[in-house]
């Protein structure tokens, strides 16, 4: 067997979502489908958790009061995505 990896994220840690994240059911007051959370929109990791069946960390995270569980494929570090951004910008007066 091989050996279980930590959870890649963190409590307080702040994450981007990644792609929208929609009702899986988990909300009954919100349609099956509708959107949660809009991508990009940023919160805060309030609780790591493992899902019983995959053995895979979940993590609930607080995206402006709604606190939605997430994969780690629909979130990344919110540092991590801006540290991106930056290198991905050309330098201001480079020559191609």
């Amino acid at each position: 067997m091989a050996p279980v990896e930590g959870p890649a994220y963190q409590w307080g840690q702040c994450v981007v979502a990644l792609g929208d994240l929609v009702n899986d059911g988990s909300f009954p007051d919100v349609p099956d489908g509708a959107v949660l959370v809009d991508v990009g929109s940023e919160g805060e990791v309030v609780q790591v958790g493992v899902h019983e069946a995959s053995q895979l960390p979940v993590y609930m995270v607080d995206f402006a009061g709604r606190v939605v569980g997430c994969a780690e494929g629909e979130i990344m570090l919110a540092m991590e995505l801006h540290d991106l951004a930056r290198q991905a910008r050309p330098s201001l007066g480079a020559q191609p």
